[in-house]
């Protein structure tokens, strides 16, 4: 042992105590990630969901609005019509109340409203659509309701309530009926928003539309329809009788708490089976005086925080396993290298000991070992050198016969026979070295072979994969090709399914969009073949379209893709030789662009 050497027992107690330190910091570690961490990662879970429902609100928010605007202006319009200002002015002339019954009734099958009627000044029904019906308006008196006293002083009004003749929810739109500048009756819309409402059920989202008082008149879950989410105060409940608004429904508080995580909502809705808290978010309706709410399950943003603490707990632990592994091995190696050290002085000095006889038999053994090993590289040498013997044998004897025979006939003066000798020598030459190129490359595995496609004939074959997702999204795909457009290089079942991600990625983009048309361009730019394909989504941001392309990367919400789409076509493409790049389209919108070689150049370049 040499003095600056370490005794293996304190190397393995060093081990020890380091291996100790690593599980002390592996528990502080696990400590801080299961306060600091499941703080940090359910917030940012939280926030991606928030984006997502986000979304959802907006589009709820936008179909009821759109919905009602439909009718908005309706009333007015029917107001001016020649058989309601007769009738109105002769309201018990059955003969002009019938027609007014049939116009009505007409109109409201044409516009699929749910239901129009005319009433005096009085409130009374003299005329309506559903006149022939079980639950007929004729003769109810509306006086009470707030869409009629509103329009009767000469406005145009609308109203939301449970139908006390129907009992049916529904939205009214009222208007005055106004002969020579003075009010003389009022006519009003029912339109029927249960429709909206069943799209609403079995969602991954929960929306629910409430009044001012907090009382729930739209929900997807019947649980909680005529339930208020605010304290349901005597002087809410007054003002929601007066106006009767939901007939003889019975409201009821909403058994809710609320509270906040950094700047998101909470609710936390008491039901059968326990309680449940959701993540909310809301939106205003100044038209229509409603707040639309969408509340998304917070169970499922915990759960998926959980499962990445726990990764990264294990990783952890995984870690600082490898660690105290590696530390554990270094030790033990540590102390055999010692042990070999020691075991090799000994042999040392056994083997000096020795006589000078065995000291010359072990130079002959180490010889001989040493040709064993040359005579082997020798062989090898000769295996290849036979090869190649065999494989140049011919074309090199034939070379000689040509090169000999050209120079007779060049001593002849046969220049034109021994120019023929030559350029078969060439050929020869050229045998030798495709003869060459097999050897060299004999034992590498062949790339994928490359060949002539047309793009129209991919584009259509595409165009069967993702119609039913264009059906879905109703999308519509626009084609515009050049005429003549060359082969480019590349596979047709890798450049479908390039296609296929992009156009797919398209339909997730303007689903839901006013705008869903989908554009496919394909012409010639500096000597390549060009695909454009645009949308008129939301567009890809320069923070995402740096990393677009990068594996396992996607927006989408959670439980909703892995993100190997678009690196799997980026490095398609390249294969091909060409590339695929992604920018802003104008007027908003993103735009895939894809560059490929054109078949007949890259040939004619090889030869």
């Amino acid at each position: 042992m040499t003095a600056g050497s370490i005794n293996p027992a304190v190397r393995l107690e060093k081990a020890r105590r380091a291996i100790g330190g690593l599980m002390l910091l592996l528990v502080l570690a696990a400590f801080a990630v299961m306060t600091a961490g499941n703080r940090f990662l359910t917030q940012s879970v939280m926030d991606e969901a928030s984006l997502q429902a986000s979304s959802a609100l907006r589009l709820a928010t936008a179909a009821l609005s759109g919905h009602l605007k439909r009718y908005e202006m309706l009333p007015a319009l029917i107001a001016d019509h020649e058989d309601m200002e007769e009738l109105i002015l002769d309201p018990g002339n059955m003969v002009l109340r019938d027609n007014a019954n049939r116009y009505l009734k007409d109109i409201n099958g044409l516009l699929e409203s749910s239901d129009i009627y005319v009433m005096t000044m009085d409130g009374n029904t003299i005329a309506a659509s559903n006149f022939d019906g079980p639950a007929s308006f004729v003769g109810e008196n509306f006086s009470y309701r707030p869409y009629f006293y509103e329009a009767a002083a000469g406005k145009q009004a609308r109203f939301y309530a449970l139908g006390t003749t129907s009992a049916k929810r529904g939205y009214y739109f009222s208007s005055p009926i106004e002969i020579n500048g003075v009010v003389r009756g009022v006519i009003a819309f029912k339109v029927d928003i249960e429709g909206i409402e069943s799209s609403w059920q079995g969602g991954e989202y929960k929306i629910l539309v409430h009044d001012p008082e907090g009382i729930i008149f739209m929900t997807g879950n019947p649980e909680w329809l005529y339930a208020s989410v605010l304290p349901l105060t005597p002087e809410r409940l007054e003002r929601t009788a007066a106006s009767r608004r939901y007939s003889d429904a019975k409201l009821r508080e909403l058994p809710i708490r609320t509270g906040r995580i950094e700047e998101h909502t909470l609710m936390t809705v008491n039901q059968r089976g326990g309680s449940r808290e959701y993540l909310v978010l809301e939106q205003y309706m100044p038209d229509a005086d409603w707040t639309v709410k969408v509340l998304f399950d917070t169970g499922t943003i915990h759960a998926q925080a959980r499962t990445m603490l726990v990764a990264i707990l294990l990783f952890l632990c995984l870690f600082v396993l490898g660690l105290a592994v590696v530390i554990q091995r270094r030790a033990r190696l540590q102390e055999r290298m010692h042990m070999q050290v020691e075991a090799q002085a000994e042999l040392e000095r056994r083997v000096e000991e020795r006589t000078a006889d065995l000291a010359r038999v072990n130079l002959q053994l180490r010889q001989t070992q040493a040709d064993l090993i040359q005579a082997g590289k020798l062989a090898g040498l000769g295996q290849m050198s036979a090869a190649l013997s065999h494989e140049f044998n011919q074309p090199l004897a034939a070379a000689k016969t040509y090169a000999d025979s050209a120079t007779m006939l060049i001593d002849r003066d046969r220049i034109s026979e021994a120019r023929d000798n030559l350029g078969r020598i060439s050929n020869l030459i050229d045998r030798m070295a495709s003869i060459s190129r097999h050897l060299r490359n004999f034992a590498r595995k062949p790339n994928e072979k490359l060949g002539p496609i047309c793009i129209e004939d991919v584009v259509q074959e595409t165009l069967e994969i993702v119609s039913a997702r264009l059906g879905t999204a109703d999308a519509s795909l626009v084609m515009n090709f050049e005429p003549g457009l060359p082969l480019v290089q590349g596979g047709s079942v890798r450049l479908q399914q390039v296609l296929v991600n992009i156009l797919t990625n398209a339909c997730d983009a303007v689903e839901g969009l006013d705008d869903r048309k989908i554009e496919l361009w394909a012409g010639r730019e500096n000597g390549r073949v060009v695909i454009e394909i645009g949308d008129r989504g939301p567009g890809v941001p320069p923070a995402i379209m740096e990393r677009i392309f990068d594996p396992f990367f996607t927006t989408k919400g959670v439980g909703k893709g892995l993100g190997l789409g678009l690196s799997i076509s980026y490095n398609i493409i390249k294969d091909f030789g060409g590339s695929l790049t992604v920018g802003q389209r104008d007027g908003g919108g993103a735009l895939f662009r894809i560059e490929l070689l054109e078949a007949e150049a890259l040939n004619e370049a090889a030869e």
